[in-house]
């Protein structure tokens, strides 16, 4: 079996509170983007409950305890009787570019474990499942726009449509930890609600529409700052930092959206991938 994970964009991000388990309450849009990884799971001889893993294409250095997708297979196989399986991993979506590459990972590997060994849990059992792996994991189950709340698991559907633009991702020579980029953050109520963004017009979304990591991780990184001006230089209508990594995408009108001395960065382009 064979399918192709998803990376999605933050559209505003918002670090509203501090929880008391540690951890922060924001307020986002996640918009899923046709960057992916591509991930085969088959059946394999051996003994039950075993998942043998294989990365190719960008390397996954972490321990087995810690790959998403190793603990995607061992949560159900904790309810459920699976047999042993193989999963080969191509992995395309960069780490540290606040793309939710991993996030995918895990739960495109849930979706699939379901569909091929008829397990028939509901969407919403998925879902919960993938809450239990990461904040933003539930998000790639239903896989559309919405508005994320809590630690990024709340998800409200969302109407929003951007096919008649042309989103460029791109991605200078680092990646930002989710340690750096909170540091420093005064969490805050948000300045603007994001529920109501397909009601704004995306030419008022650049004064209107911020990302509270920019702050933080622009000061130490000022290439992720100057990929943002740069986008907004070549014509973007809005520009902006994704979730709280090194990743930057821009909007644009249709057409030809000239990039010629980003190549060497750019990551993605709608419906095509460049690198």
């Amino acid at each position: 079996m064979r399918i192709y994970p998803n990376a999605k964009i933050n559209i505003g991000l918002s670090v509203t509170e501090r929880r008391t388990d540690g951890y922060h309450n924001l307020e986002t849009v996640f918009y899923p983007v046709g960057l992916r990884d591509v991930l085969e799971l088959n059946r394999e001889e051996g003994p039950k409950r075993v998942c043998y893993f294989e990365n190719t294409g960008i390397a996954i250095d972490c321990p087995e305890d810690k790959n998403l997708v190793v603990r995607a297979y061992k949560l159900l196989a904790s309810a459920y009787d699976l047999p042993a399986v193989r999963i080969n991993l191509f992995k395309t979506i960069p780490f540290g570019a606040g793309l939710g590459g991993g996030s995918s990972d895990a739960a495109y590997t849930l979706k699939a474990l379901n569909e091929y060994f008829e397990l028939r849990i509901s969407e919403k059992g998925l879902e919960n499942y993938a809450s239990r792996l990461g904040s933003d994991c539930a998000f790639f189950i239903r896989n559309r726009p919405a508005f994320a709340s809590g630690k990024g698991d709340v998800l409200e559907d969302m109407a929003l449509e951007l096919d008649e633009y042309e989103i460029v991702i791109v991605k200078p020579d680092c990646k930002v930890s989710t340690a750096e980029a909170y540091a420093g953050i005064s969490p805050a109520k948000a300045v603007f609600n994001l529920r109501e963004l397909n009601l704004l017009p995306l030419t008022a979304w650049r004064k209107q529409v911020k990302n509270d990591f920019e702050t933080t991780v622009f000061a130490k990184y000022p290439a992720i700052r100057k990929v943002k001006e740069e986008l907004y230089n070549r014509g973007a209508l809005y520009a902006s930092m994704t979730g709280s990594g090194a990743g930057v995408f821009g909007i644009f009108p249709k057409g030809d959206v000239v990039l010629d001395t980003l190549q060497g960065n750019i990551i993605w382009r709608t419906d095509r991938s460049v690198k």
